[in-house]
């Protein structure tokens, strides 16, 4: 499964994070603990364990989302998606294994009647959001590296 390369926002961004590949992934697929490391998200709970057809529940910049896992591939792959406020969101997340830590790569589509509206809008909000939740997501994978023994 992809994003769909066809709606009318596609943000696509990657950062590195210093940290063994197991903490990355473990840090961003405990999604119940993403409000402990991620300011821009208030709430998230995982409805059972996380596989193919999980739903979670997660609340950022005032707005409730119901996502659902379309394809796991621990350690590497995860996406989900679904409607969300009028939004079809389709969100996929790579973990590369480097020299340097891991690769994260974030690539997230829109589509639907309020990004049709405002297309560019709706582009400068989700990569501002995508661009905060990858700094996040570094500051913590680095520091939580730096400080273990």
């Amino acid at each position: 499964m992809d994003i769909d390369r066809n709606a009318p926002v596609v943000v696509e961004l990657e950062t590195t994070v210093h940290a063994p590949i197991e903490k990355v992934w473990r840090l961003h697929t405990d999604i119940d603990a993403w409000p402990s490391w991620n300011p821009d998200i208030s709430s998230a709970r995982l409805r059972g364990d996380l596989a193919v057809g999980a739903t979670f529940d997660w609340e950022t910049h005032g707005l409730v989302i119901a996502s659902t896992v379309a394809e796991l591939v621990p350690g590497r792959r995860v996406v989900w998606g679904g409607p969300a406020h009028g939004i079809d969101g389709v969100h996929v997340w790579t973990f590369e294994e480097t020299d340097g830590g891991v690769l994260v790569r974030t690539r997230e589509s829109w589509a639907g009647p309020p990004v049709e509206a405002d297309p560019e809008g709706m582009r400068a909000a989700l990569e501002g959001s995508l661009r905060a939740w990858l700094a996040a997501l570094e500051r913590t994978g680095d520091a939580d590296e730096r400080h273990s023994p």
